[in-house]
C-alpha cells in the first residue's frame, strides 16, 4: 500500500516536471500534443474604485461664533431637519428683539397715519379741507407702510440669521468626522462634518475611451450588473448597476468616469472606502490553454505549435490580461484546429521534430515510468519534489 502512495506521489511530480520545468525521461521524443479547440469562458474585467454615499454634503455654519452645543455623534445616523450643531446666538437674539421692537414702533406709526388719513376723507367729503391736504395725509400713510415692510423685512433677516445658529442636517445619512469641540470659533471657512446618504452608495471607476466609445454605442444598458469586490479580498453580498457615465474625457489620464449604484441596507460599505468593480463578461468562443504550456520571455508570451513534419513552431500569442491563475484566455496567435505542445516546453527548440502523443498516452508513460523505479529512486524523486 505505502509502494502504491508512493508511486502516486512520484507520478505527480512527473507530470509536474512535465510542465514548464522539463518532462520526464522517456527515452525517446514524444509530447503531449492538443488541438485547439473553442469553449465558453466566463471573464470578468477589474478597475479600481471609490466608494461614496449617494449624498454627501458638507455641512458649514452660515454665521460666526463659537459652538455651544454638539448634538450629534460621528457614525450617527440623522435625518432631514435634524439639529446637530448650536452655535452662540445671544448677540443674534438682541438683534431680533431689537428688529420687533422696531416693527412695533413702524406698525402704530401706520395705525396714526391710518386714522389721519380716515379723518382727512371725511373733512375732504364735507368740502373742509382741500385736495392738498387730503394728498398729504395719504402720503404720511404710505411712507408708515413702507417703513412697517422695511422694518419687517429686517426683523425676518434677524430672525434667519438666528436659524443660522441652529446648524440643521439638509437630508437622512450618516455623520462624518467631527473635527471640532465645544468652544470652538467656528465660521463659513470651516467643515463642521459631512452627511452622507448612505442607504445606497455610488462607486466610482473609470474606463478607457476607446471603452467609453464602445460603451456610447450599445448603451449603459448593454452592462451587465457588476460585483464590487471590498478593500478585504471579500465580494460585497449585493450586486450593483452601472448608471451615469461622465461626459467629459479626464485630459491628463485619458479615461472616462463611469458611476455604478449598489444597494446599502445593512451600512456596511462606506463614504470614501476603495474597492475593485468587476464586470463579468462571457466569450462564447473562446480559445483556453493551460498556463503550464506558455513561456514568457520579455512580457511575451510564446507556445510551440506543431507543424508540418511534426515540427514544432515557436509562436507568439496574446491573451486576455484577465486570467483565473491556471488558464489563459488567447485573442490572438491561435485558431481552432491548431495543435500545440502540452508539457515539455522548455526542452524544445524552434523547428525541432518530435514525436506527438495523446495527453492520456503521456500520462499512461508518466505512470509506467513510475511503476519501474526502485525504492531508491521513488524515495530522492520525493525528496526533490519537496525541497
Amino acid at each position: 500500500m505505502k509502494r502504491v502512495m508512493m508511486i502516486a506521489a512520484v507520478a505527480a511530480t512527473l507530470v509536474a516536471c512535465g510542465g514548464g520545468g522539463g518532462r520526464p525521461n522517456f527515452g525517446d521524443n514524444e509530447y503531449p500534443v492538443v488541438t485547439v479547440g473553442t469553449s465558453n469562458a466566463d471573464m470578468k474585467s477589474t478597475f479600481p474604485a471609490t466608494i461614496k454615499g449617494v449624498q454627501d454634503v458638507e455641512i458649514r455654519p452660515k454665521v460666526q461664533g463659537f459652538l455651544v452645543q454638539i448634538n450629534v455623534k460621528e457614525g450617527q445616523a440623522v435625518s432631514a431637519g435634524q439639529t446637530l450643531f448650536v452655535i452662540d446666538n445671544v448677540t443674534y437674539q438682541a438683534q431680533v428683539r431689537q428688529a420687533q421692537a422696531a416693527v412695533n414702533t413702524a406698525q402704530q406709526q401706520v395705525n396714526t397715519a391710518q386714522l389721519t388719513y380716515d379723518n382727512s376723507t371725511q373733512l375732504h367729503a364735507n368740502k373742509v379741507i382741500g385736495d392738498y391736504e387730503l394728498q398729504t395725509s395719504k402720503n404720511t400713510l404710505e411712507s408708515a407702510k413702507a417703513q412697517l415692510a422695511q422694518a419687517q423685512a429686517a426683523l425676518a433677516s434677524a430672525k434667519e440669521a438666528l436659524s443660522f445658529c441652529y446648524v440643521k442636517s439638509p437630508a437622512n445619512g450618516v455623520v462624518g468626522t467631527l473635527p471640532f469641540k465645544k468652544g470652538a470659533l467656528v465660521s463659513g471657512s470651516n467643515s463642521l462634518t459631512t452627511v452622507a446618504n448612505i442607504s445606497s452608495m455610488d462607486v466610482y471607476f473609470s474606463i478607457t475611451e476607446k471603452d467609453a466609445m464602445i460603451l456610447s454605442q450599445k448603451g449603459l444598458n448593454s452592462l451587465p450588473a457588476v460585483k464590487l469586490q471590498l478593500a478585504d479580498g471579500s465580494i460585497y453580498s449585493h450586486e450593483g448597476k452601472v448608471s451615469r457615465m461622465s461626459g467629459v474625457i479626464d485630459a491628463a489620464t485619458g479615461s472616462v468616469q463611469l458611476i455604478a449604484s449598489f444597494p446599502n441596507p445593512e451600512k456596511q460599505l462606506k463614504s470614501g472606502a476603495t474597492g475593485n468593480v468587476i464586470i463579468p463578461r462571457q466569450n462564447l468562443s473562446a480559445i483556453v490553454i493551460p498556463q503550464s504550456c506558455v513561456l514568457e520571455v520579455q512580457n511575451k508570451k510564446f507556445v510551440y505549435l506543431l507543424g508540418e513534419g511534426n515540427k514544432v513552431k515557436y509562436t507568439e500569442i496574446k491573451v486576455d490580461p484577465q486570467n483565473d491563475g491556471n488558464n489563459y484566455v488567447v485573442t490572438e496567435g491561435l485558431k481552432a484546429g491548431d495543435k500545440y505542445v502540452t508539457h515539455g516546453v522548455t526542452k524544445l527548440k524552434d523547428d525541432m521534430e518530435i514525436v506527438p502523443i495523446t495527453e492520456e498516452r503521456y500520462q499512461q508513460k508518466i505512470d509506467e515510468q513510475a511503476k519501474e523505479m526502485s525504492s531508491g529512486e521513488i524515495i530522492d524523486a520525493v525528496k526533490k519534489a519537496t525541497k
